[in-house]
């Protein structure tokens, strides 16, 4: 059943459209304070289709997502209140926020660094940082330096992939998306 194809086709397109980088800089900025979908959902088709731009993409999503990041700190740090109920004892970000304490206590601004490079979600990190009054130059430079390094390796690898790699996943997109919602069914009846 051809389920994911058309959909392929359809991210493909949309980006290759002339407002992209509008939506992708959107995302970015609010990936890291607030929404839950990853910008490298739309950096990777942008830069496997327009490899030319993939190094401007990387770089607007880099500097939207620290943006970002910056109003999950001024969240952590004085809106904190609106927020508790869903990190609070009980809430449903309460184990991913008492962890994210966990490694601000371990490693300090490291942990910023290990987010913004990690699938682990960063805005977990930039809202803890507020709370905890982390120094705000250091988790702006770890800010930058961890999601730089993970958004230039995406556009770099789509780059390089280019037009060949797009016609390749095309030809396998339905296995491959059957096959990662088969593991992600076993991942839950087994967990």
């Amino acid at each position: 059943m051809r389920l994911f194809s058309p959909l392929y086709d359809r991210v493909m397109a949309w980006s290759r459209h002339r407002h992209a980088q509008w939506y992708l800089g959107g995302l970015s900025f609010a990936e890291s304070s607030f929404f839950p979908i990853p910008p490298d959902v739309m950096l990777a088709p942008m830069s496997m289709a327009r490899p030319a731009s993939a190094w401007r993409f990387a770089l607007i999503t880099t500097l939207a997502s620290v943006a970002g990041g910056l109003l999950g700190y001024v969240i952590g740090a004085f809106a904190f209140e609106l927020i508790e109920p869903l990190v609070g004892q009980g809430g449903r970000y309460h184990e991913a926020f008492e962890q994210g304490r966990a490694w601000f206590d371990q490693w300090g601004v490291w942990a910023v660094f290990l987010a913004g490079f990690s699938p682990i979600p960063y805005k977990i990190f930039t809202i803890t940082a507020g709370v905890l009054s982390m120094a705000l130059l250091p988790f702006l430079l770890a800010s930058a330096v961890g999601r730089g390094a993970r958004f230039f390796l995406v556009a770099a690898l789509m780059a390089w992939g280019g037009e060949p790699m797009e016609r390749r996943l095309r030809q396998y997109v339905d296995t491959l998306g059957w096959l990662m919602l088969l593991l992600i069914a076993l991942v839950v009846m087994l967990y």
